[in-house]
């Protein structure tokens, strides 16, 4: 099953966030084992990097994008993705470009925590307990 995860899931496990590390962190090792085919799209890689770079020093930060792409499958960002996000109905820049790289990967959900932000997706958006949900039930 490939499954687009937004910056947010990632950040929850990189930056440890209390509230929702747990479900992130099984997501993370979904994608590990290759029960699923994880994505991240381009994009979040350098939301990824200014959020980590106030906290940690340039060689951690290296480190940590390296160990991300062997878990996770990036995806390219097109010229093409760009004029269809243009065309998108969305309030979020960014989240309109998550939704067209899920749809081109004919990705099954997008796993995030702002499952509201894609209302107007053709890929489904869910929260990461929906999703561990459904594989474990």
């Amino acid at each position: 099953m490939k499954l687009l995860i937004d910056t947010n899931i990632i950040l929850d496990v990189l930056c440890n966030r209390a509230e929702f590390v747990d479900d992130a962190t099984k997501i993370f090792k979904l994608c590990e084992v290759k029960k699923v085919d994880g994505y991240i799209s381009t994009l979040s890689i350098p939301n990824i990097v200014y959020i980590m770079r106030k906290e940690l020093e340039s060689k951690k930060v290296k480190e940590i994008l390296e160990k991300l792409s062997l878990i996770f499958n990036i995806v390219d960002l097109k010229a093409d993705d760009l004029k269809k996000v243009a065309n998108l109905d969305f309030k979020d820049y960014e989240d309109a470009v998550q939704c067209v790289c899920a749809k081109r990967i004919k990705s099954k959900f997008i796993v995030t925590r702002n499952v509201k932000d894609y209302e107007n997706s053709q890929v489904v958006a869910i929260k990461p307990s929906e999703l561990l949900d459904m594989l474990f039930k």
